[in-house]
């Protein structure tokens, strides 16, 4: 995590829309990768969110969700290094890489505390994250994590995700897969799946102490119910919730995603 950092100024915010909410972006530069951030403002003294994508995706299918989050606190989407708007690393970047740069984020944007939500790798990420920087987060909200250990294979990946795309709305389709092909690309995308299919996702968790979140989707092929309930259960301070819906939950469904993290956050401040 000792790594040069640098970020532009406020004042270098650009603004975006997004269902007539504003969004503020910026670049967070951390050693040789760069990560593009926008921000949305939200309930003033509330929780500060911050949103971590998966594979190939960028932060834009968590634009729902930001909205329903921004109604309890200020939110926060990563685009990692490689993915949406970020621009493209020269060399391989590994998960331990993607969470530090998640962490100069968090430094740089002087975020302190926050709700780290991630989903699918983006879990893998932030586990990585809490596991290097115990006090780093609040509480971790883990949506479909990644990778199911008895289907650790390229081509079990592949059809997985293939197998999701026919139960996914067309909007969630047309937003995953603009960022597939042409943001991240199938070059980035195939140089980047060997470090989701070896990582061990579950040797770490029973190390993680953080407050955390897990949840499931009935409907979702990449993420079974009992791998996920495997991973709330290795959290010593985990636990499971299951939604209606496939893989990108928080898309077609974001007001019970929402409802499920105000609960997490409230049985911890009371």
């Amino acid at each position: 995590m000792s790594k040069t950092l640098r970020a532009r100024a406020e004042d270098d915010f650009a603004s975006t829309l997004f269902a007539g909410s504003e969004f503020f972006r910026r670049r967070v530069i951390v050693g040789d990768l760069a990560s593009d951030v926008r921000r949305l403002d939200g309930l003033l003294g509330g929780p500060q969110f911050v949103l971590v994508h998966g594979i190939g995706a960028s932060s834009r299918y968590f634009e729902p969700l930001a909205v329903e989050l921004a109604k309890l606190g200020s939110v926060w989407l990563v685009d990692l290094p490689g993915y949406g708007s970020s621009p493209k690393p020269h060399r391989t970047v590994t998960l331990d890489d993607h969470a530090g740069v998640v962490a100069g984020v968090l430094e740089q944007c002087d975020i302190a505390q926050p709700v780290l939500v991630a989903h699918s790798m983006g879990c893998q990420v932030v586990t990585a994250l809490a596991l290097l920087s115990p006090t780093t987060a609040d509480h971790l909200v883990l949506l479909a994590p990644t990778i199911n250990a008895a289907e650790r294979s390229f081509a079990q990946a592949a059809f997985r995700l293939a197998q999701d795309i026919t139960r996914e709305p067309f909007r969630a389709n047309l937003a995953v897969g603009t960022d597939y092909f042409f943001r991240c690309g199938p070059v980035y995308f195939i140089r980047q799946l060997p470090q989701l299919l070896g990582d061990r996702l579950e040797e770490r968790l029973p190390r993680i102490t953080t407050p955390t979140l897990v949840v499931a989707a009935d409907r979702d092929p990449v993420v079974p119910i009992d791998w996920a309930d495997q991973v709330a259960r290795l959290l010593p301070n985990g636990r499971l919730e299951v939604v209606n819906g496939p893989h990108v939950m928080m898309f077609t469904d974001p007001e019970r995603i929402a409802h499920l993290i105000s609960l997490l956050i409230s049985e911890h401040s009371s």
